[in-house]
């Protein structure tokens, strides 16, 4: 079957005949832009003025969200995963570790997550400005110190809110893989898969609970986050990238310790 009638009965738009790397040129002048594809005999000063007038949508993470709960057994810590449009590769990760997953939408509160009597929480990727979540916000703030969390993407912009920092859109964003991401604790370089637009502005954090612990090598913009007071941390690239750099597939493991530290410390603090 000719890929342009495969297309059409799968639905799926394409493209051909323009210059990419003119308009590689035009993003990396002018950040990221409004685009429409459009027919060849549309007139263009329509399609701007279309452009130019559309609202973009700010529901984004509903839109991906599930819409109820489900688990996704195992035998090993009861982890919570939030879901802001995650990518199944966590939900992976934490099977491949045993953990006993439940996974909630977007919009659980924080009394409904702990009802559900979990070790961890872990709060997933997902689209669009983190400021246009801010149901989620409330749900971090109560939980934060209550429970071990570990945040990605999305999960990481939310907790930094939470905590009282700030974020701000970026003009290129990050795209792809093998971003260099430096972890200032221990010095080490991993390569990265990432995918956001908005980051965590650098001054907002000062003043706050939160200690900056991995930095963007290309541009120097906050990659990873850590709690001063709470078992909590969170990174902005993608651990759990498949196909990626497995460099950060370790923070896993990292989390799972956390919150078998946790553990034993309730135990102990139990029986004395």
């Amino acid at each position: 079957m000719p890929l342009n009638d495969y297309l059409k009965m799968k639905g799926i738009p394409g493209i051909s005949g323009i210059d990419t790397r003119k308009l590689t040129k035009i993003i990396r002048e002018h950040g990221t832009l409004k685009g429409s594809i459009c027919g060849i005999d549309e007139n263009p000063d329509d399609i701007i003025t279309s452009l130019k007038n559309k609202i973009l949508p700010n529901d984004q993470v509903k839109q991906v969200s599930a819409k109820t709960a489900y688990p996704s057994p195992g035998r090993g810590h009861r982890i919570v995963l939030v879901d802001f449009g995650l990518k199944h590769g966590i939900l992976k990760e934490l099977n491949d570790r045993n953990c006993d997953v439940i996974v909630v939408p977007y919009n659980t509160t924080s009394e409904e997550i702990l009802s559900l009597s979990p070790d961890g929480i872990m709060l997933s990727n997902g689209p669009g400005n983190p400021k246009d979540v801010p149901e989620a916000i409330k749900m971090i703030k109560g939980l934060l110190g209550r429970i071990p969390l570990f945040g990605i993407c999305l999960g990481h912009q939310l907790f930094a809110l939470a905590c009282g920092a700030n974020t701000e859109k970026m003009k290129f964003g990050h795209r792809g893989s093998n971003h260099p991401v430096k972890d200032l604790r221990t010095g080490k370089v991993a390569l990265t898969s990432q995918n956001h637009g908005y980051t965590v502005k650098e001054d907002s954090v000062v003043g706050t609970d939160l200690e900056v612990t991995h930095l963007a090598l290309n541009d120097g913009t906050i990659e990873g986050l850590a709690h001063k007071n709470a078992a909590a941390f969170t990174v902005q690239y993608h651990p759990e990238a498949s196909p990626g750099p497995e460099d950060a597939n370790g923070l896993f493991n990292q989390f799972l310790e956390i919150v078998e530290a946790e553990k034993r410390e309730a135990v102990a603090n139990a029986k004395a």
